[in-house]
């Protein structure tokens, strides 16, 4: 099946704007009957307020040997190499900050669970990459139920029979047709395994390495084609200001926690992406 896509351009969504209307507004002539539409769970979740400041969170001394030896010993010397990181990579993490690392690992064991808080990245769906200061974004409690909403909202305003995507960053590693996450939310399809083991497992084998579809409504799509035009969407779009925490403070020259709401304005924000089938 061949497809064309377009990533589409909107403001920066901040906690209480109107996403609903602006994807309205930005979709309403660019859709057809047949065309799927990707959303950024990041972007939803952070517009509905779905986000917490980790500034505000008390570690624990769990939280702190998670930051000062798990991440940069475990992580930096050892794993990272079994997962074939680069040397930039390496290097953030045997320097793995003490303070706001040991408030975000608390943060993850307060929401997901410490099994999560293990990993290096994909913890729990919770994630602080493009978002200020020390904010970090939850994922969406009902995303099905979310993806339903947008759908039939899309479809009263355009006429357009659509189908809505709802996916994330999080990696989803596929061998043949047995696909894995550590998210604890995915497409079924994806079987949902918590902890570091799958992305682990998938990196030090080379398995195939994709964006992870959330939740679907419309026509029923496969979860090949389904993990398909999420990673579509996911290299359409964009990294913003970076893909990691990291990269968002190099961009702006500032320091972990001190990216603000009007700097992440300056860059270009893609959280939709229409992806059309096309005849081959």
């Amino acid at each position: 099946m061949q497809v064309k896509y377009k990533a589409v351009k909107t403001a920066y969504w901040r906690p209480g704007d109107d996403y609903v209307a602006r994807i309205l507004v930005a979709m309403s002539h660019r859709l057809l009957d047949g065309d799927i539409l990707v959303v950024s769970e990041k972007a939803i979740s952070t517009a509905k307020g779905n986000i917490i400041s980790e500034a505000d969170v008390e570690p624990r001394r769990l939280a702190y040997f998670l930051a000062r030896f798990w991440m940069r010993v475990v992580w930096g010397y050892f794993l990272g190499y079994m997962c074939r990181f680069r040397n930039e990579t390496l290097k953030r993490l045997k320097t793995y900050p003490v303070m706001e690392g040991s408030r975000h690992k608390q943060t993850v064991i307060n929401y997901a669970g410490f099994v999560h808080a293990l990993n290096y990245g994909s913890e729990g769906g919770i994630d602080i990459s493009n978002l200020p200061y020390a904010y970090a974004s939850l994922p969406l409690k009902e995303p099905v139920a979310e993806a339903c909403h947008l759908r039939k909202r899309v479809t009263e305003a355009t006429g357009k029979q659509v189908t809505v995507i709802i996916a994330d960053t999080d990696s989803t590693f596929s061998f043949g047709q047995f696909h894995v996450t550590s998210r604890p939310q995915a497409v079924g399809g994806i079987k949902s395994v918590r902890g570091p083991l799958p992305f682990l497992v998938g990196r030090a084998l080379k398995l195939r390495q994709r964006a992870t579809p959330v939740a679907v409504a419309g026509v029923v799509v496969s979860v090949e084609d389904a993990l398909r035009f999420a990673d579509i969407a996911h290299h359409a779009r964009g990294s913003g200001a970076g893909r990691t925490i990291w990269d968002g403070a190099a961009t702006f020259g500032v320091g972990l926690s001190e990216i603000n709401w009007e700097l992440l304005e300056t860059i270009t924000h893609q959280p939709l992406v229409v992806i059309r089938k096309v005849a081959s």
